[in-house]
């Protein structure tokens, strides 16, 4: 059985337990400490500011993070290769009249040239081959669209060790493994798509654990950000966000 289909029947798996368990009352998400929320909210502000309208969300499982992007300007067409995740998305999001879903493989994505304004992805990367969906994104996105990408960096060794040993208790398989965004993927895409910016956050996200043992979540979140800011991390980071713009024909 390949990883593809493995990922896949984990994430339908994660799905029905989730409707079992709410039972389709309450679709509400698990909120992240402050200390841990700061990379999406770096993420969503971004894509807040981006006024074009025809939004498409690629690996967007249940729907974590696509009700802020109903709730911007966009029409969203939320995306995922688990039928069942789409699933639990139309039962969440069926009020909004701007959203719409699809069950698609971000490798082969069924959609014409340039069809969309922005394309977004929230931790998706790694469960694609990282050529193939940078090709694909980059040929539905419009000249002049925007990529928008929050994710893990698998740079730091710290963070590296720890998703191996998920990998060894079954928890991911061992293609997500080997295609965690790096730097040097980060540089792939900008080269790719002709101009790029990059924010790191979380050089110390490892030691949190242990820090909230001392310290309040709020001294965690001023802690966390002012270390980031200070030492401008880059290879050690936990998380970043990409803003790519399509400026090549």
């Amino acid at each position: 059985m390949s990883d593809k289909v493995i990922e896949k029947k984990r994430y339908d798996r994660r799905a029905k337990l989730y409707l079992q368990k709410n039972k389709g009352k309450n679709l509400n998400n698990f909120l992240q400490p402050s200390y841990l929320r700061v990379p999406n909210d770096y993420y969503f502000n971004v894509l807040k500011k981006i006024k074009k309208k025809k939004l498409l969300e690629i690996g967007a499982g249940t729907g974590e993070n696509t009700e802020q992007l109903l709730k911007m300007s966009f029409r969203v067409c939320a995306t995922d290769i688990s039928p069942e995740s789409v699933k639990v998305m139309n039962l969440k999001f069926s009020k909004y009249k701007n959203f719409s879903s699809k069950v698609i493989d971000m490798e082969k994505l069924p959609f014409k040239d340039k069809s969309f304004d922005v394309i977004c992805s929230a931790g998706s990367l790694s469960y694609g081959d990282n050529n193939l969906v940078m090709k694909e994104v980059y040929r539905v996105l419009k000249v002049g669209g925007n990529l928008v990408i929050v994710d893990s960096l698998n740079d730091n060794l710290i963070y590296k060790f720890n998703r191996y040993i998920n990998y060894l208790m079954g928890r991911r398989s061992l293609s997500t493994l080997r295609r965690m965004p790096n730097l040097n993927l980060i540089n792939q895409f900008i080269k790719e798509f002709g101009y790029g910016r990059v924010k790191f956050f979380g050089s110390l996200t490892w030691v949190f654990p242990i820090l909230r043992l001392v310290l309040s979540e709020k001294l965690i979140f001023k802690f966390s950000n002012w270390f980031d800011k200070k030492f401008r991390i880059k290879k050690s980071a936990f998380k970043f966000v990409l803003i790519l713009k399509k400026n090549n024909k």
